[in-house]
């Protein structure tokens, strides 16, 4: 029996879109090929007993500034822990920048540096509400904010110029945010995630959900079923013949939806899919642990995620390289998540998520290289693993894929890469062929856990579809 619309991916897009649509007053069914929902933000046990991990994200900056998810309340149905460090960055002579959620007190711990730091951050955390209405929504709009526009824009042209108004840890810390985007670019595109996402340290926080990412789609899932949608769990669909749906949204890889809609799309149109610009893809450790990370500077501790790569310009060059090259001191993202949820490890153990960039479809098992770059700040850390697991750039696309070599970004996220996404356009959601939809992060506004892509997608279905404007 056809429904009125049907969703093909359960990720966090996928179940954004599903509810969006269900919530319109649509009959909705949503199919997943895995026998869970969650895509990229699911949380498994591994080869552990009673220790748990999150397979893709596991720090979540968007998800309390996200329009969408405010909009449904969902900080009323997942329980976060936003941790008074939102991340701390060391340096090789000890140094250590500690990113309080207090903007204060991290430009007091900054000494010298921290009036530049707060020159660059602090009008843009101020007007955070407004800066994350502007960014999580397509580029090519009129600005409904032109404060906040004129204020972002002003700080990422000063980041753009090397050390203007910070210096070399401020500029490190800013750096390692930007750096969460792989491919180590330095245009405005690049530039302004990392300021966008370093002032979100000193607004909502970086939060950490209790349970893991798994919760944040679960309770997506609930709502949606609450709303009377219906989910398919262990169904893959190979071919849109399988669909009876008129519409259909694909929370997939653009490669997966010119696959599976075959001819419906203008062979012009699939052409641009199959050709997406792909990211570095990345390699992910989970890691179970007997004691916590020995930390050499114990501030670290208390930090939801700790970055490890060393001064601005090492960033940089390093992620550059990891274009092509895995390297042997990459720039690594670490979080401690059982520091701030004991459910997650059995007691007296801690689970440990570790991730590099390496090129994309890269197969290099990063272990010793992240292992490495952990005990040069926190001596003796080896002698605390008891389990790890790598999940390499094609494991990662073995478990989900949408992230097609590895790459978690859904493409290139330069500005070519965000203005054409997959095509340029201001309603990117939609495809030449009536009634489907591309609903995933390689659309507009781009990558992290919001569920602004898949939300988006379905109010371009709504309008076009159905005559509704939601």
């Amino acid at each position: 029996m056809a429904f009125d619309a049907a969703v093909i991916g359960a990720g966090p897009n996928g179940l954004a879109a599903a509810l969006t649509l269900a919530r319109a007053g649509l009959e909705v069914r949503l199919i997943e090929r895995n026998p869970g929902v969650g895509g990229a933000a699911r949380t498994r046990e591994l080869g552990y007993p009673g220790a748990v991990h999150d397979l893709g994200s596991a720090v979540h900056p968007m998800s309390l500034v996200s329009p969408f998810f405010e909009s449904i309340g969902l900080r009323r149905h997942v329980d976060f822990t936003v941790p008074e460090i939102s991340f701390a960055h060391p340096l090789a002579d000890g140094r250590a920048g500690i990113a309080w959620r207090d903007l204060d007190r991290t430009v007091a711990g900054l000494g010298a540096e921290g009036p530049g730091y707060r020159r660059i951050l602090g009008p843009v955390a101020e007007r955070m509400e407004a800066t994350a209405d502007m960014l999580l929504h397509p580029l090519l709009r009129l600005p409904r904010h032109p404060g906040a526009l004129a204020a972002f824009g002003l700080r990422a042209a000063q980041l753009m110029v090397p050390r203007l108004g910070t210096g070399e840890l401020a500029a490190a810390m800013i750096a390692g945010c930007g750096a969460h985007t792989a491919g180590g670019g330095r245009g405005p595109s690049a530039t302004g995630a990392g300021l966008f996402l370093a002032a979100a340290a000193h607004s909502a926080g970086w939060p950490i959900p209790r349970g893991g990412s798994q919760s944040i789609s679960d309770a997506l899932a609930n709502m949606f079923t609450e709303a009377g949608g219906s989910i398919e769990l262990d169904t893959e669909v190979r071919d849109l013949a399988q669909i009876p749906e008129k519409t259909v949204l694909f929370d997939t890889s653009p490669e997966s939806m010119a696959r599976i809609a075959g001819a419906r799309l203008p062979e012009k149109y699939a052409k641009r899919l199959t050709g997406t610009r792909r990211a570095p893809g990345s390699c992910v450790v989970h890691y179970v642990l007997n004691a916590p990370v020995p930390w050499a500077n114990a501030e670290l501790a208390d930090a939801g995620t700790v970055h490890l790569g060393g001064t601005a310009a090492q960033i940089g060059r390093g992620e550059r390289r990891a274009r092509t090259v895995a390297s042997g001191a990459p720039y690594v993202i670490v979080s401690q998540p059982s520091r701030f949820d004991p459910s997650r490890a059995p007691e007296g153990k801690h689970v440990l998520w570790a991730y590099c960039h390496v090129p994309n479809g890269d197969p290099s098992d990063m272990t010793a290289a992240i292992g490495r770059q952990l005990e040069a700040v926190a001596p003796g850390f080896t002698d605390t693993v008891e389990y790890s697991e790598a999940v390499t750039a094609p494991g990662l696309q073995a478990q989900n894929p949408n992230l097609v070599g590895g790459d978690i970004s859904g493409g290139m996220t330069d500005m070519l890469g965000m203005l054409v996404r997959p095509v340029f356009s201001a309603d990117a959601w939609a495809t030449p062929a009536k009634g489907l939809y591309l609903a995933s992060s390689s659309t507009p506004p781009g990558p992290a856990v919001h569920g602004m892509n898949g939300h988006l997608a379905a109010l371009s279905a709504l309008r076009r579809e159905f005559g509704i404007r939601a």
